[in-house]
Formats: structure tokens, C-alpha cells, sequence
């Protein structure tokens, strides 16, 4: 799994588990709900490390504990 697909799945799980939407979180973290959603449905392949920061803050986490999940643990770097 690519760091890509690994953040596309830790948002959607962060978004299950608050039972939000995707027009909720982009409200809450003042994203585009366009943007938001091309990038969980795969049509937008990379999200900004600052629009990760923001969905945080939305969601009321620390950076630090949107990667520390697991789902972190065997990614592959691409060269």
C-alpha cells in the first residue's frame, strides 16, 4: 500500500467513526467538498500535508495521532 491509499483510508475510518460525511468533515475543515471527495474516491492521487493538518484540526486530533494508526505500518515508497 502506497502512503496515498493509507491516508484515503485512515480519513475514511476517522469519518466512519465519527459517523460524519464527507460534506461534514469538509465543513469542519474548511476543504472543499469537491476536493475532499476526488481525493477519497482516488481521482486526486495526492493530498497536501496542509489539508491533513486541517482535517485534524476539524476533527479536533494532533497530527501525530492521524498517523499513528496502523493502517501506517507497511507502507511503500515509491522512488
Amino acid at each position: 500500500m502506497d502512503l496515498s491509499q493509507a491516508v484515503r483510508i485512515r480519513i475514511t475510518n476517522l469519518i466512519e467513526d465519527r459517523k460524519i460525511n464527507v460534506s461534514k468533515l469538509s465543513t469542519m475543515a474548511g476543504i472543499s467538498r469537491s476536493t475532499l471527495s476526488k481525493f477519497l474516491s482516488g481521482k486526486r492521487k495526492i493530498i497536501r500535508l496542509d489539508m491533513i493538518e486541517y482535517i485534524c484540526e476539524g476533527l479536533g486530533i494532533k497530527l501525530k495521532d492521524f498517523f499513528d494508526d496502523e493502517v501506517f505500518e507497511n507502507i511503500e515508497i515509491e522512488d
